[in-house]
């Protein structure tokens, strides 16, 4: 009887540490059973069993080593002596972990291309979550048509008017990992009142917050606001306060890239916690970052902001990717004035010899009204990753200076003159972060991980532009660069960001956890080998490390090889409601 009441106690104290990791206002309990001790061996055949490994079960609580038996899409036995399954894995020397959640995906179109979502898969992502400030639904008539002007390197066909319509054509194309993702705030505005700077009338409000209970009703995870790009940008806080309390009625999140993550970042929290605390609904910041050199003393104020709204019962959280880079677009180089009415009127505008040169001005200035990345990152620290025109394709990889340079026009002129070239705003990379507030970032309790980027293979279309690192690496670094060789935190916790916690805050339901009846999502790695191998200069490289992924008990990777298996669905928030 020594060996039962071991395990007695390893569960008693799995259940304490479990109560303790978890959020105060996430209803997310720890499973009724973790270790199973049956008085002889079982003879039930289960579909797959994973043998051996060190299962870390994503409460945070150190990992016991356990086998774990799965039938159909679900985990039906956590224990040491186990029936055979049709499928066995020996998974001796492994860690055995719930499946990844990717906190800011933006494989909208990549899934779209291949459902395969090779770069994720291969660093042990099984739920991609989608919409910040931008969401492919609901989208009109208008709307459609703009969808396919502006692709780049990836062309389909816009066959959907809901953002549950393209979660669920996803679906049925057949994609490996799951999904889900926000509504996006700044696709409510577009969607009624266009790209103007102006405030939404009383009956186009009315609209928006009618298209969000919808999707809400549908399955959405809430709200995703990106309130530094126009025309997100000129949305007033009332505005997304008043969106938000649709979302808090169905116990949602909202999600936001702030305001500002430079000269304003202080302020910007200060506008998220007011949304959280007017509307009632939990809040999260995307990406958080302090931006350039002259905001990177704003650390401790930045966490005592929110662990005060915490300590005062808002429920607010953040998320991040492991690099000192950021990615976004030339547009984060121009005031959002100049940007009014979309990519047409913002071209037109930067012809005009007098507004460049009042735009050229502006960008010039340490701004505070709006975020200027070219003046926080400087041409030297600005890569370019993207053009949708053949003809600029071979800038790519290089730095503004270096095109500058090339051209023999100034940094303020090169920007302007590539933004109308390429008819398009031009992916770019902005260095703006420094390598100690990164570190301690991650070990920050609240803070989850998101890749802020596609997912890619380094194959045909997708090597027309290069990606952040991050899209290859961003897991990968955490668990490689992170935990296993800078040791910022244990392994252990590490995994509880990337799955327990992330699931609590969006409020889903049996997934995050290796549990009894939860589904299937399993990852199986080494952790002495995980590793990110995407740079700046060479991107396209997967990383290395992961052996085994399971999405919905359906092995996706084996052995590091994918499989081609597409077992992903769409994963619903807390709204949802069956027709």
């Amino acid at each position: 009887m020594k060996s039962i009441k071991v395990l007695c106690i390893s569960f008693l104290s799995f259940v304490m540490l479990a109560s303790c990791n978890s959020e105060p206002d996430a209803e997310f309990s720890a499973p009724k059973k973790f270790i199973s001790t049956p008085e002889a061996m079982p003879t039930t055949e289960y579909d797959l069993v994973i043998r051996n490994g060190l299962v870390y079960d994503g409460t945070g609580v150190e990992p016991l080593k356990a086998s774990i038996a799965i039938k159909n899409d679900r985990i039906v036995k956590i224990g040491n002596s186990l029936a055979p399954g049709i499928t066995e894995i020996d998974a001796k020397g492994m860690a055995v972990a719930p499946g990844f959640i990717n906190m800011l995906s933006w494989a909208t179109e990549s899934l779209i291309h291949d459902g395969r979502s090779m770069s994720d898969i291969m660093q042990g992502v099984t739920l991609e979550v989608m919409g910040e400030g931008w969401s492919m639904g609901p989208v009109n008539k208008k709307m459609k048509q703009e969808l396919l002007d502006s692709q780049t390197d990836i062309k389909y066909e816009v066959n959907w008017t809901t953002l549950n319509d393209y979660l669920e054509m996803l679906q049925e194309k057949g994609i490996s990992t799951n999904v889900a993702s926000f509504v996006g705030a700044t696709t409510l505005r577009i969607h009624e009142v266009g790209k103007d700077d102006r405030d939404a009338t009383d009956e186009e409000m009315q609209r928006m917050k009618q298209l969000l209970d919808s999707a809400m009703q549908q399955g959405a995870m809430g709200l995703g606001s990106s309130l530094i790009y126009a025309p997100g940008f000129y949305a007033p806080t009332e505005e997304l306060i008043e969106l938000s309390k649709v979302v808090a009625k169905y116990d949602g999140m909202y999600i936001s890239h702030m305001r500002s993550e430079g000269n304003k970042l202080l302020e910007a929290i200060d506008e998220l916690i007011t949304i959280s605390r007017e509307s009632g609904a939990s809040a999260e910041i995307y990406h958080l970052k302090m931006a350039g050199a002259q905001n990177w003393d704003k650390f401790q104020q930045v966490v005592d902001k929110i662990e005060a709204a915490r300590a005062e019962g808002l429920n607010i959280t953040t998320d991040m990717y492991n690099y000192t880079a950021g990615a976004t677009g030339l547009d984060a180089s121009m005031p959002p004035w100049v940007q009014e009415g979309g990519q047409k009127a913002w071209e037109k505008r930067l012809k005009d010899p007098a507004i460049r040169k009042r735009v050229i001005a502006e960008m010039k200035q340490n701004a505070d009204d709006w975020e200027n990345l070219f003046y926080a990152a400087g041409p030297e620290g600005m890569i370019l990753l993207g053009f949708k025109t053949e003809k600029l394709k071979s800038l790519t990889g290089m730095t503004l200076a270096e095109v500058a340079t090339m051209r023999g026009t100034s940094p303020e002129d090169t920007v302007i003159d590539l933004v109308i070239e390429d008819g398009f705003r031009v992916g770019t990379a902005y260095f703006l972060m420094s390598e100690e507030n990164v570190k301690k970032q991650i070990a920050l309790p609240w803070m989850s991980f998101g890749s802020d980027a596609e997912s890619l293979e380094p194959k045909g279309a997708f090597l027309e532009s290069n990606p952040h690192p991050r899209a290859y690496g961003n897991i990968a670094r955490l668990l490689g660069k992170y935990v296993r060789d800078e040791q910022v935190i244990s392994l252990t916790e590490a995994i509880r960001k990337l799955t327990s916690l992330p699931a609590a805050n969006l409020r889903i339901k049996e997934r995050g956890l290796l549990a009894e009846g939860y589904f299937a999502d399993i990852v199986v790695f080494d952790p002495n080998g995980i590793q990110d191998n995407s740079t700046f200069k060479d991107p396209h490289q997967l990383s290395s490390g992961m052996s085994h992924v399971f999405v919905n008990g359906v092995q996706v990777l084996d052995n590091g090889k994918h499989t081609g298996a597409t077992p992903g669905v769409v994963v619903r928030g807390p709204g949802y409601k069956e027709n």
